[in-house]
């Protein structure tokens, strides 16, 4: 049984399912309508929201209050992978005077509700400290430098990573030894580059494990597989130059830790939409290209192993297993979703979400939610429950005068979900199926409700 929070005008409760979707008696409703940010813990047990008074953590399966701090202003909340810390982030303001504010991200122990360490952080955007799945080392990118604490000491910095001019980096996941990715962004005829390290070892260029540099890329996107052997990179450039696109330009490429390095040759023109590894790690799905876009899984010497055409979409999703993959076309298409068996390349089903905001995978590998919320779509928020085969399990649309903001899965660590064989038959469902309805020719007012005449103009 799954806990999905509900946040939105109507408060913030909890929903238990599937099987059944009912709302937790166990959870109190929080009906305030300030609920600003909900986080779990990595591993599902721990909740913590704050709900424009205080901070709250409970424990997810007793609901037990185990925490409250006094932070009326975090609209940021994020655990460590270990649940010791938790980071909180309010925006920043400066005193009337001019002098400097206060710091205002905060790292709190779990367990004891003091405050290990606050930190001034500007900017919104990559707020939260990142740490390596075991906490031994933590990370945060401070005036161009990424700052590395270990083992939660927040009082001293054990270690620099000094380049030019760090615009972003990202921690691999899994076990040690830890490796990271950085970004440098190009200057005057020197192009951006992207580079991998392994933790500690940062001295001098030779020390990195691999080096990619490229001439078009404002900003960068980077994606660790999950084996931490292999970095992708979206790198794009805000403006197309030729005035073929407005989304600018994107490339993407591929960078292996052991210092191999490829450009992934898109066989269409056109955006990247989307790039997702597949959890196995040995293989990885691109959405790009013109409308209709074109989808293609690529092995890691970037050779295309199965290309799935062209059709209405601009996101891939693959499940927790990795044996099934979601292509969907949401935001500005009209919600039709693929769902292929990886395995043998065959199409499960073809559900229709129309105006869905939100997409994710249950950590079972069998369920899906897909949503529709503000601010993105201001009308007909809500959610649905569906299994991958195409059947719609559940559906719950918020009242016309209420907003939702956000619904999400509780996490389960990996392994607790046994791999389950594909099913191809649609599972029964209580739901008729969601159909959207066929679109009809347009008619002006005045010939509406009249018999339909066949005139020559």
């Amino acid at each position: 049984l799954f806990t999905l929070p509900v946040r939105g005008s109507e408060g913030l409760y909890m929903v238990n399912g599937p099987p059944g979707f009912t709302e937790s008696t166990a959870f109190q409703r929080d009906s305030g309508k300030n609920c600003k940010a909900v986080a779990f813990s990595k591993d599902g047990s721990l909740f913590a929201w704050c709900n424009g008074e205080k901070v709250n953590i409970v424990n997810v399966t007793s609901a037990e209050l185990l925490r409250s701090f006094d932070l009326p202003k975090a609209v940021c909340l994020e655990f460590s992978p270990k649940n010791n810390v938790l980071a909180t982030w309010q925006a920043y303001t400066t005193a009337k005077d001019g002098t400097a504010g206060v710091p205002n991200l905060q790292l709190h122990d779990v367990k004891t509700g003091k405050c290990l360490k606050s930190f001034i952080q500007k900017k919104m955007q990559n707020w939260c400290p990142c740490w390596a799945d075991d906490e031994s080392i933590c990370a945060r990118n401070v005036n161009n430098e990424v700052h590395f604490f270990e083992n939660n000491n927040f009082n001293t910095i054990a270690n620099k990573l000094h380049l030019q001019k760090v615009n972003d980096f990202v921690l691999s996941p899994g076990a040690q030894p830890t490796k990271v990715a950085v970004y440098v962004p190009g200057s005057k005829g020197a192009p951006s580059f992207v580079r991998l390290y392994q933790y500690p070892n940062f001295g001098g260029p030779q020390s990195a494990l691999a080096n990619k540099s490229f001439f078009k890329a404002d900003k960068v996107t980077m994606l660790w597989n999950k084996k931490a052997t292999a970095v992708l990179v979206i790198a794009s450039t805000e403006v197309d130059k030729t005035g073929a696109s407005y989304y600018g330009e994107q490339t993407l490429h591929y960078i292996a830790t052991n210092g191999e390095s490829a450009v992934v040759q898109l066989p269409k023109n056109g955006p990247i939409y989307d790039v997702v590894w597949n959890p196995n790690s040995v293989e990885f799905c691109a959405v790009y290209g013109f409308m209709p876009a074109k989808a293609t899984v690529f092995n890691l010497k970037c050779d295309p192993v199965f290309d799935f055409g062209t059709g209405p979409r601009n996101a891939a999703y693959y499940s927790p297993h990795g044996h099934i993959l979601v292509l969907a076309g949401f935001g500005n298409l009209r919600g039709q979703m693929e769902v292929w068996d990886v395995k043998n390349y065959k199409l499960i089903s073809k559900p229709v979400a129309s105006d869905s905001t939100y997409f994710a995978w249950c950590p079972d590998g069998e369920h899906i939610v897909t949503a529709t919320c503000a601010p993105r779509l201001r009308v007909s928020n809500g959610y649905k429950i569906w299994h991958y085969t195409g059947s719609l399990l559940h559906s719950y649309e918020v009242p016309s005068n209420e907003e939702m903001w956000q619904v999400t899965w509780q996490p389960f660590l990996d392994g607790v979900f046994p791999v389950k064989a594909v099913k191809y038959q649609a599972v029964p469902s209580e739901l008729p199926s969601a159909e959207p309805k066929p679109a009809q020719a347009y008619r002006p007012p005045a010939l509406r409700n009249k018999p339909v005449t066949s005139s020559k103009l």
